[in-house]
């Protein structure tokens, strides 16, 4: 199967499609210097705490910046491999294989690279490569399955900000959310039944994404509801039971009300109700990180082990297994086959 571009190249150079992935990001090493500098970066976002700027700039730079890196250190250096960052090597694969996907597909019309909202690589530094090799058309596709302001919302922000800086600005398009895409939803029901046919079910199937303050949602932002219909999308196609799974939230930070029920909470309850053994997947992180390694795969084991759980099971995120690599290219291929691309039989 082939393709060719049936549109005009620009005067002067290539005429040539960009694919940029994203994701949230990670420090450069699991030191406090380096942890300091990545938590400003992202504790200082509006979207992502939504707090009087005044008020919020005493508490983050008097408070949490004089405490938190240190702890936030500590708990990195238990991910870290020799690769580095677990997000960061694993977004990475990512990027290279769906460049293999895509470059089967496209030949080299399309261009791959990834950024890091917060971090490095930056989306000014990429961005900047991709414009000088000839991308004047750029898909954006961060690599959040549910759309949340704090995560989808602000790399849109930031890739609009980016461009207001910029005299030439290619045609953009931006993948807000594959919650419920059909490829997505299969992906994770086959990671599950793959899983469990080599380690058998558990009491409960547990799926935990990460919290949002209760009052994002009340203002009107759709996080929660994408996350229930995802649990029950793939519920449904593993048809379990409504007994048999659950939906919660991890990682809350703060003491407002986050979005419940919270994962470690509800997983120090369970052997008490007689759930002695879970399996626990988070469909809202693409990449296995810290908060999945460290909170999920460690953290929360104590908890429910020491509350009387007799079994307690992570199941991967996705990574840069050839399902999720497929995925991805589905999806840049339904949003780019009406843009530049005409197919050959």
């Amino acid at each position: 199967m082939k393709y060719i571009n049936t549109d005009r190249n620009e005067p002067g150079g290539p005429d040539r499609v960009g694919v940029l992935i994203t994701n949230l990001g990670t420090p450069d090493a699991p030191e406090k210097k380096s942890l300091r500098r990545y938590l400003k970066q992202f504790l200082s976002d509006p979207r992502v705490v939504e707090i009087p700027r005044l008020l919020w700039w005493f508490i983050l730079n008097l408070v949490i910046l004089n405490i938190r890196p240190s702890r936030s250190a500590a708990a990195y250096k238990t991910v870290w491999t020799e690769r580095g960052s677990p997000l960061m090597f694993h977004t990475r694969d990512q990027a290279e294989h769906l460049r293999q996907a895509l470059g089967e597909r496209f030949g080299d019309q399309v261009i791959v690279d990834f950024a890091m909202r917060y971090g490095s690589p930056s989306f000014a530094d990429v961005i900047d490569r991709m414009m000088a090799e000839g991308v004047t058309r750029l898909l954006v596709l961060p690599l959040y399955p549910q759309y949340s302001c704090a995560t989808t919302g602000s790399t849109f922000d930031a890739v609009a900000e980016e461009f207001t800086r910029r005299r030439s600005v290619p045609s953009l398009r931006f993948v807000s959310r594959y919650y419920d895409h059909a490829d997505y939803i299969g992906a994770m029901a086959l990671s599950i039944r793959a899983f469990q046919r080599e380690h058998g079910t558990a009491d409960k199937l547990v799926f935990s994404y990460h919290g949002t303050p209760q009052r994002y949602c009340d203002q009107g932002d759709p996080y929660y509801c994408e996350c229930i219909h995802t649990s029950q999308l793939i519920a449904e196609l593993l048809d379990l039971p409504e007994d048999s799974y659950m939906t919660t939230f991890q990682s809350r930070f703060g003491r407002e009300a986050w979005l419940q029920p919270y994962t470690d909470e509800t997983l120090k309850s369970l052997p008490g109700k007689g759930v002695k053994s879970v399996q626990i997947v988070c469909p809202g992180f693409s990449a296995d990180c810290l908060e999945t390694i460290e909170e999920i795969g460690e953290e929360n084991r104590e908890y429910f082990m020491e509350a009387g759980g007799e079994s307690y099971q992570y199941i991967p995120c996705l990574n840069s297994e050839p399902e999720h690599i497929a995925v991805l290219a589905q999806i840049a291929e339904e949003e780019l086959q009406g843009w530049v691309l005409k197919r050959l039989e």
